[in-house]
């Protein structure tokens, strides 16, 4: 039988390499003593710090860090019952370089210090076509990511919507900020690194069966981003995003 959400948020309380510091809990006076010491206090050394943000059931956090066990990595969700997933896989594997932190992104510079982090990993987030201030590449998110990446930290993208995908590019160009890799499929290009072929995530898979590219940027910030802009283009939605699930399974059948 599977659990439930209860049974899950209770199992999180007790695994140590889960932090719970949602927006509920600070605005009633819980504080994150960590903050610019998470090597120190968190992981007990100086290794890097990578996060994946919207990291869902954990699963790209949990693959990396086995991958790269000299390296830190926190995944970050507001979904309890996601986390479970991968702080329980975890805490099993017993891989002393995961934590999991249950907060809101927007609030991520509440928990790391300026220059703390060395990557950051946005692995398929909603690409909030009519929000942009919820959208995971907009200025707002890549001014914060920016103040908490290292001098020359990384920030990737992995991706289905060609939307968020594009616009994520223009957004670089029109702060002239560097583009180090960009790949429209990295199924088809020899050239991507294999670590985006060889780690897939479940909401990954699902897109590659219904005959999704998989695209993939790679960029370096700089200090023009805090003065930055919104670029000024007209970018095609995502028509298979515009369905509602059950529209969207309907057109998928009746298609085959």
């Amino acid at each position: 039988m599977s659990k439930n959400k209860l049974e899950k948020f209770a199992e999180l309380d007790a695994l140590s390499n889960t932090l719970q510091y949602p927006y509920q809990a600070l605005a009633k006076g819980k504080t994150f003593p960590h903050r610019g010491r998470w090597g120190e206090a968190v992981f007990g050394n100086n290794h890097p710090i990578v996060l994946e943000l919207g990291c869902g059931k954990g699963e790209y956090t949990v693959a990396l860090a086995r991958r790269y066990p000299e390296m830190n990595f926190v995944g970050v969700d507001i979904k309890g019952s996601r986390i479970w997933t991968g702080a329980t896989t975890a805490d099993r594997e017993g891989l002393e370089n995961v934590r999991f932190l249950r907060t809101q992104i927007e609030l991520i510079g509440t928990f790391f210090d300026d220059g703390e982090v060395a990557e950051i990993w946005l692995t398929f987030p909603d690409p909030q076509m009519k929000k942009v201030r919820k959208r995971l590449t907009s200025l707002r998110f890549l001014q914060e990511y920016h103040r908490i990446l290292m001098p020359d930290g990384l920030l990737h993208l992995k991706t289905d919507s060609g939307f968020l995908y594009r616009y994520t590019q223009e957004i670089a160009r029109a702060n002239s900020q560097e583009i180090l890799q960009d790949f429209s499929d990295i199924y088809a290009s020899a050239e991507a690194p294999a670590v985006l072929r060889e780690v897939q995530t479940y909401y990954e898979q699902q897109w590659l069966s219904r005959g999704m590219t998989i695209k993939y940027l790679c960029i370096r910030t700089d200090d023009r981003i805090l003065q930055g802009i919104e670029p000024d283009v007209e970018i095609e939605p995502d028509s298979y995003r515009s369905y509602g699930r059950s529209r969207r399974i309907q057109q998928e059948t009746t298609t085959k």
